[in-house]
């Protein structure tokens, strides 16, 4: 299929591609390849003007294909299609190859060699292209409801904005009560609300919609269907019955846990050290000072990044950042001096980060009298029991240039991170993707950051990694608008990248049924025989079936044996 006329574009990439990918000589290699009609390079192929450009010469150039080499497909596949589809090309017709990170990225140290690499994965980009034919997207029609699950700050706010906007909603919390977390505190950061009061105002505007029904002790066990129309079951804790329902989208709002220490971690253990949670609610039982064991709180010592920021030595270490246990801790401490302003507190700290505007609750504390010493990784603070009933905690203040201090607390208040909370069975149930983390994954932080490699089920809150409650929020609406965006056309198009059987090669023999993930594929009759079929909606293109077909009768669209054959062919190529 020489005659075919196809279009590709190079990226520079602002430098990620062009300071270790000879994008020029690219060009000029790829100029060469049979079909290429136009061969050029861009700062950044994704701005307005270059996709301006690529549809101003598909349009003059009467291009029947279009190539653009720059970074993950998972960040702009729909800027080119869309792209393509403005010109009057079938958006199918174009294929993106990632130079970024599977080249560039890889190989900071090779310049020659990156951009051979280049080469070769643009040839294999166009040998797709050369047998592309046009694909028509699959339209279902949706159904206006949503399925939320986890009742906390997230799942609520999320399904009075679903509900808002006009669609149903079935808001399901495993727990007997709805509220999560934030319904055990008291006085919050930054927006200085009551948490138990915040969830009892959110459940009350939740109880007065007709079109939000609320679960409690239920669960989903069962999950069919594609996005725009899932069939869901769901089993409610004391009913006989499970109950099943139609939903076109799925939120997931599960949450996070706290960091729970090991014994004797940081003294953890020890009558008097606590966790950061466990504080806060000690603080909210109280207007003013706060007692323990019929003791006034005078002395409070916090240690930061518990659970977080671990060393890889360790098994299942948590490597990020919580983000939200600085600013917690600061915040926790300015509620101890508005109780009892003749406390001494003291905070250690091996990195205090306080982002954006609270980094003002930082300087309050300092205000109110608070005390800062930093210790360094390699020696953390020694918490030890003292006769007196007191805690002695030990520590090198690195600020006083390695000066040991000893400070005797009433409270030892372990400032513990979040860390994603265990949900096997939903993961299994809906295939959500888990990141290095253990958190939910979504496709991108800023393009696409409530949505799932699954189409149709969005997360948003503190399953997908630490945020406080006000980002929490924000995350949350997020997936409610973009559940909207899908619901309220009352359609939505699948990509009809998909396998395809066919029936005359066909033995029924059922491989494929049993290789498939999504349950997407089937057997029915067929002229007298047994043959497989493939459910349009429900499949998903992962080609899992392909390659356990004894009798090669399974091709995939848009990756077929053909396509794949001419891609290796491609990287194959010697270069001269």
């Amino acid at each position: 299929m020489n005659d075919r006329r196809i279009g590709v574009y190079m990226c520079y990439c602002g430098g990620n591609i062009s300071d270790y990918v000879d994008v020029e000589r690219v060009r000029e290699t790829i100029a060469n390849e049979p079909g290429v009609v136009v061969a050029k390079t861009a700062q950044s192929a994704c701005s307005d003007a270059t996709q301006q450009e690529m549809i101003q010469d598909i349009q003059e150039q009467n291009l029947d294909a279009l190539v653009v080499a720059s970074c993950s497909p998972k960040l702009h596949t729909f800027t080119f299609r869309g792209a393509a589809r403005r010109a009057g090309l079938n958006p199918y017709q174009y294929t993106q190859v990632n130079v970024r990170e599977q080249c560039s990225w890889t190989h900071t140290d090779d310049r020659e060699g990156a951009t051979k690499k280049a080469i070769n994965l643009i040839r294999a980009g166009i040998g797709r292209t050369m047998l592309t034919e046009p694909l028509e997207p699959i339209r279902i029609e949706t159904v206006p409801q949503v399925l939320v699950v986890g009742g906390g700050i997230a799942g609520l706010r999320a399904s009075l904005g679903l509900a808002d906007i006009g669609l149903s909603v079935l808001l399901v919390e495993k727990s007997p009560s709805v509220g999560g977390w934030v319904d055990r505190w008291g006085t919050m950061y930054s927006h200085g609300k009551n948490g138990k009061q915040l969830i009892a105002q959110l459940v009350d505007e939740a109880k007065q919609r007709k079109n939000i029904i609320l679960l409690t002790g239920a669960e989903l066990v069962e999950k069919s269907g594609s996005m725009g129309n899932f069939m869901v079951r769901i089993r409610v804790s004391g009913q006989k019955e499970d109950i099943t329902a139609n939903v076109g989208a799925i939120i997931i709002a599960t949450g996070f846990d706290s960091y729970h220490p090991g014994e004797g971690e940081y003294g953890y253990g020890i009558d008097g050290v606590v966790t950061l949670p466990e504080f806060k609610e000690l603080l909210d039982r109280y207007d003013g000072i706060p007692i323990r064991d019929g003791k006034q709180i005078m002395d409070v010592v916090y240690i930061y990044c518990v659970g977080s920021r671990q060393d890889e030595s360790q098994e299942n270490p948590n490597l990020y950042c919580s983000r939200y246990c600085c600013n917690a801790a600061v915040h926790s401490s300015i509620l101890v001096a508005e109780k009892n302003p003749r406390a001494h507190q003291y905070h250690l700290y091996r990195d205090i980060r306080t982002y954006g505007k609270y980094e003002l609750l930082y300087d309050q504390s300092l205000e109110t009298g608070s005390t800062y010493l930093r210790f360094g990784d390699d020696e953390p603070p020694v918490v030890e029991k003292c006769s007196d009933g007191k805690v002695k905690v030990t520590v090198k203040d690195l600020l006083t240039f390695g000066e040991e201090v000893e400070i005797k607390a009433d409270v030892v208040v372990l400032v513990t991170g979040m860390v994603p909370r265990r949900n096997d069975e939903l993961v299994t149930l809906l295939k959500l993707p888990v990141g290095r983390d253990r958190f939910f994954n979504e496709i991108h932080p800023k393009l696409r950051p409530v949505e799932t490699m699954v189409d149709g089920v969005l997360i948003c809150g503190a399953c997908q990694g630490p945020k406080n409650s006000t980002e929490t929020v924000a995350s949350a609406l997020a997936a409610a608008t973009q559940s909207a965006s899908i619901l309220k056309k009352g359609y939505v198009e699948l990509d009809p990248l998909m396998a395809s059987v066919n029936p005359e090669l066909c033995d029924g023999c059922g491989e494929c049924v049993a290789a498939c993930p999504y349950a997407a594929i089937e057997m029915e009759e067929d002229q007298g025989k047994k043959v497989a079929s493939v459910n349009r909606a429900g499949c998903k293109g992962c080609g899992g079936c392909v390659p356990v077909c004894p009798r090669d009768a399974i091709d995939l669209k848009g990756y077929t044996d053909a396509q794949i054959k001419s891609m290796i062919d491609g990287l194959l190529k010697e270069i001269v």
